[in-house]
């Protein structure tokens, strides 16, 4: 059954705009996705709202009707709002048709089974480069995205809506750096390391034979030491002008292509 609301003050719609903050995600156990595509592609990947709102006469669009059939056949909540409080959900002055509160997913490194590309950020401070990486790791069918130490929550909705819906395809893992590295270690896994450092090599010389880690550093400050003398390669990516790095998203992006195209290439036997 759907709900109309018209008053900003409904204690759903309340609960839902406090999702905005890291500690009431945790508190209620949900996050915030916004767009008819995101939620679309998150569907198509298994994860049906816990609780859906659509703007007032957008229940006519297919997907939308898609989105609403799943929500209430997965026991879940489905509101009908205004524009302008769907926007006060979300944070944009430009709403989307739909937004969706979902439940996380609990995904341990313990769990995880290194595959031929998986990349591992570390204290990764901008939302918008976290949703950007897990795109790219979509687009090269990486294994996985791992968070090492303080980063950015990747359930933000800035975050999720960077990713263009691929957090709901790439599994997002958190830990500290030692429990990485006792994790490397137990698997066996090459790692590669961006670093500004003399003892990197230009990306495009490095083998990255799977399974291999593709490690990123902080973008203010990189790589700490503790993890470059963890790689067992670092990279660099040649400057031709006077930057002296790229962004992290960029750097990242080039490493998994990079590994993809040279794992194609000796799967194929041309490599």
């Amino acid at each position: 059954m759907t709900t109309a609301i018209t008053s900003p003050g409904n204690s759903t719609l309340k609960r839902l705009r406090s999702l905005r903050e890291k500690k009431y995600r945790r508190a209620e156990g949900l996050f915030l996705a916004e767009g008819l595509r995101i939620c679309t592609e998150a569907l198509d990947s298994g994860w049906v709202p816990e609780i859906l709102l659509f703007a007032t006469g957008k229940d006519d669009h297919p997907l939308v009707r898609r989105l609403v059939h799943a929500t209430l056949a997965g026991n879940g909540q489905v509101l009908d709002v205004p524009p302008a409080l769907l926007s006060g959900i979300t944070g944009k002055d430009n709403p989307q048709a739909v937004a969706a509160a979902y439940a996380p997913r609990d995904t341990s490194l313990a769990a995880l089974t290194p595959g031929p590309r998986t990349l591992v950020a570390e204290r990764l401070r901008d939302p918008g480069n976290l949703g950007t990486l897990l795109r790219a790791c979509d687009a090269t069918a990486a294994s996985a995205l791992i968070l090492l130490d303080e980063c950015t929550d990747p359930s933000s909705v800035e975050a999720v809506r960077a990713s263009m819906g691929a957090f709901f395809t790439i599994p997002t893992v958190t830990a500290t750096t030692p429990e990485f590295l006792a994790w490397k270690t137990a698997h066996g896994v090459t790692m590669f390391g961006a670093a500004l450092d003399d003892r990197a090599i230009d990306y495009r010389a490095a083998r990255y034979t799977p399974p291999a880690l593709l490690l990123l550093g902080n973008e203010a400050q990189g790589l700490p030491e503790p993890l470059k003398a963890a790689c067992d390669q670092l990279v660099i990516m040649p400057m031709r002008g006077r930057a002296d790095s790229l962004n992290v998203a960029m750097a990242g992006t080039l490493l998994l292509y990079e590994a993809l195209n040279q794992q194609e290439a000796r799967a194929a036997g041309t490599g």
